[in-house]
């Protein structure tokens, strides 16, 4: 479990996180909703310890995160960043398998175990990328490259995932499958996940919670259903939006609603 507490983070004299709190308990799909400048980005990078808050408390299963290294903290915490680094070319397979890295034993050539391949040609199949193993991530489209990010954060099988728009480049149907095995792999292995996404109907379908940002600061955080309502939406993101009841799934859906029309 992730927890925390009253986070405010500046830089400068701006204040990019604002006195936020939140809880990533086991099983759980926790999805962080905001307009562009919202300082949703800067908080998953000060709860993965990229960046360290100036007040307030992080806590990785009620353990101080900056009192944790930086190997014990990946193995833990899988992350998907807005930008995948590259400092060389590497296979979509050698890129995912980078992600076992964390538990290796040795910094020899030639670290990876049996156990560390089969998990890579794993998410390798659930992320469909099978026929892309041996393609340079240099060469894959966008949506190509977001899965294979994807993957290695996945092959971390780290017990937390914080995932900034890991549905970013994608057509609808990898939009859904990306969540649906996030969604699953909180289901079935008791993973915790955050999810940044733009997408605020995705977030109704597929999370538990969901945080609602402006400004730095914490508009709203609980269910689905107590957050996406057309007030709290129109505070953030200063637009009128109709809310009514997916017609499968119950969840609420937005629907925005342009002012010409109104």
């Amino acid at each position: 479990m992730l927890e925390a507490r009253n986070i405010t983070v500046k830089y400068g004299v701006r204040r990019a996180v604002a006195d936020v709190s939140l809880r990533l308990a086991a099983g759980e799909v926790t999805a962080i909703i905001g307009p562009n400048g919202a300082g949703k980005s800067t908080l998953l990078r000060t709860l993965n310890a990229g960046i360290r808050p100036e007040s307030g408390e992080i806590l990785l299963d009620g353990q101080a995160l900056n009192s944790i290294s930086r190997r014990a903290i990946a193995k833990r915490i899988g992350v998907v960043a807005q930008e995948a680094e590259l400092r060389f070319p590497t296979t979509v397979f050698e890129f995912i398998l980078g992600g076992r890295y964390a538990w290796a034993t040795s910094s020899a050539w030639g670290w990876e175990t049996a156990r560390d391949v089969e998990v890579a040609q794993t998410v390798l199949r659930e992320t469909e990328l099978e026929d892309f193993a041996d393609r340079l991530m240099t060469e894959l489209s966008g949506g190509e490259r977001q899965r294979a990010v994807l993957a290695r954060a996945l092959a971390t099988e780290a017990g937390l995932l914080l995932l900034d728009e890991p549905t970013a480049n994608l057509d609808l149907a990898h939009q859904a499958m990306i969540l649906a095995l996030v969604r699953k792999r909180c289901d079935t292995r008791q993973t915790s996940a955050l999810v940044i996404t733009h997408d605020i109907n995705l977030a109704a379908q597929f999370s538990d919670h969901v945080l609602l940002m402006k400004d730095g600061s914490s508009i709203a955080y609980g269910s689905s259903r107590e957050v996406l309502t057309p007030e709290l939406l129109r505070e953030a993101f200063d637009v009128n939006v109709l809310v009514d009841a997916h017609p499968v799934s119950g969840v609420p859906r937005i629907t925005p609603v342009h002012r010409s029309l109104v």
